[in-house]
């Protein structure tokens, strides 16, 4: 029986052993993908980037890619700040790179060694968030609004947020999984700033939300896109990345940027405090902007081009939809969601969980 003991002490220490040295030799293995000047690590949204493009870089640079995806500015935040993996280039949203900013997340950006930033479009340039573009250099940009199934008589009648509390609506509403989006909707329906901070003010948009409680069939993130093109409910809220895939998959539905109010926003290039292969970001950020390649991304993507001489060679029915490519008048009255501090950002999520409690 003994023997018997001893036999089985022995296997286990030696499967002990063993699955330590796979775990060392594991860990040597991702660091030699990381650690090389020859890698560059990226960090990026899903399905935010042509891959055919990421093969040409690799080809044309020598660079080897790593490419890491993160579903939230939240989570890619969380990742940077805790510091142990390496990120080259990320892409945060406008507005996360104030808080970023004041975290020391981000690291200044050198103009000299980027070609081509004089072909970005001059009104998404030196905006309130980042003055100078000290930090960061416009990816792609959109708005925030409405798609609607045309087939529907009345919801094909919408043209501003504040028609989405008519009673003819009832269960036909996908609101956006967003306490910013949702809230700040709300907020522009009434004539209001969608960057708001009275807590007062906030609440009573909530309160004000109460009456769309009935219209909404469901609040959901991705799957609205699938609802939509399946034509599950005939009203969307949205980002017009999101519409155009939208639109591409059923020709019923159209996108509309709300009179009463709409955003303007920007994901970006930035390089974390993280990165390691600074050569490599600014030759990647540089591949990005010329324009034949800003065409093709914009192409896969579905979201408007910040680079003006790619906009030149995308089909004019595109670049002249208004929906898409809004007028400098009616960008002029839209807003940029502006980070509004953790308190003020912890209110409205917790105000808007309350509010989706009760559906």
């Amino acid at each position: 029986m003994k023997r018997l003991q001893v036999f089985l002490l022995g296997i286990v220490l030696i499967l002990g052993i063993l699955f330590g040295v796979k775990v060392v030799l594991n860990a040597q293995t991702a660091d030699k993908d990381t650690s090389s000047n020859n890698t560059l690590v990226i960090f990026n949204w899903g399905e935010y980037i042509a891959p055919e493009l990421m093969k040409a870089f690799e080809k044309e640079s020598g660079y080897h890619v790593v490419y890491s995806t993160f579903d939230s500015n939240e989570a890619m935040q969380s990742k940077i700040m805790q510091g142990g993996t390496r990120y080259d280039l990320v892409f945060p949203s406008e507005s996360a790179v104030p808080k970023m900013l004041e975290e020391n997340l981000l690291l200044p950006l050198d103009h000299s060694k980027i070609v081509g930033l004089e072909n970005i479009s001059s009104y998404l340039l030196d905006n309130k968030f980042d003055p100078g573009n000290q930090f960061t250099v416009p990816y792609f940009w959109g708005t925030f609004g409405i798609m609607v199934n045309q087939t529907n008589e009345q919801a094909n009648q919408i043209t501003k947020w504040s028609d989405l509390w008519k009673p003819e609506f009832e269960n036909d509403i996908l609101m956006v999984d967003g306490a910013r989006e949702s809230i700040g909707l709300a907020l522009q329906s009434t004539n209001q700033s969608l960057n708001e901070k009275s807590p007062e003010k906030v609440s009573e948009s909530v309160t004000y939300m109460e009456g769309l409680r009935s219209n909404v069939k469901a609040v959901l993130t991705d799957e609205i896109k699938t609802l939509m093109i399946n034509n599950d409910a005939p009203i969307g809220i949205g980002y017009s990345g999101d519409a155009a895939f939208v639109m591409g998959e059923n020709p019923d539905v159209k996108y509309v940027i709300p009179e009463d109010g709409s955003v303007i926003w920007t994901d970006n290039f930035a390089i974390p405090k993280t990165a390691q292969n600074f050569e490599g970001a600014y030759a990647f950020i540089n591949f990005m902007l010329r324009p034949e390649n800003a065409k093709q991304n914009a192409e896969y993507v579905g979201y408007a081009t910040p680079n003006e001489k790619a906009k030149e060679m995308l089909p004019k029915e595109l670049t002249e939809d208004q929906s898409f490519y809004p007028s400098l008048e009616m960008i002029e009255g839209m807003e940029h969601y502006e980070y509004l501090g953790k308190e003020t950002v912890e209110m409205y999520n917790d105000l808007f969980l309350a509010w989706k409690m009760g559906l």
